[in-house]
């Protein structure tokens, strides 16, 4: 193997650096594709989050999406900014927030997710069908089994 820039084999030997080097490029393609819109990845996040899920307490989207509540007070913030999402002080306890998605926020999300299976398709061309199902499956299985990722 005379190639200057490929990989050791020792290397491509791990699945994990696999794995690695596979999701740093996805998420490089999906980033450029999200910040041509003005977002970043934990835009999109959140916004699925709250699809998926419904409304939730500021606090509480933090521990689920597993960051650190000031940071995303901030991706909270400049998503309502955009209109995006709205925040509603809870009556019973006026130092909680509850975050909803708007109408713009879900069309956003959609328009989003577009972007990132444009990505995945490129990615995942060397692939047929099946096998992107079956690679799926299996990153699935591995995923919901690491540590607080049941369901």
């Amino acid at each position: 193997m005379n190639d200057p820039d490929a990989a050791p084999p020792s290397l491509t030997g791990l699945s994990t650096y696999l794995l690695s080097r596979t999701g740093k490029a996805a998420r490089a393609a999906l980033a450029e594709r999200l910040a041509v819109r003005g977002l970043r990845l934990w835009h999109m996040a959140v916004l699925a989050a709250l699809a998926d899920f419904g409304p939730h307490a500021q606090r509480d989207l933090a521990s689920r999406l597993g960051v650190d509540p000031s940071d995303m007070a901030k991706v909270v913030d400049q998503l309502a900014s955009a209109g995006r999402v709205e925040r509603v002080r809870d009556p019973a306890d006026r130092r909680r927030l509850t975050v909803t998605a708007t109408e713009e926020g879900r069309a956003a999300l959609a328009e989003l997710d577009a972007e990132a299976r444009a990505v995945q398709d490129a990615l995942l061309a060397p692939l047929t069908a099946a096998e992107r199902e079956q690679l799926h499956a299996l990153l699935l299985r591995v995923h919901l089994a690491l540590p607080g990722n049941a369901g």
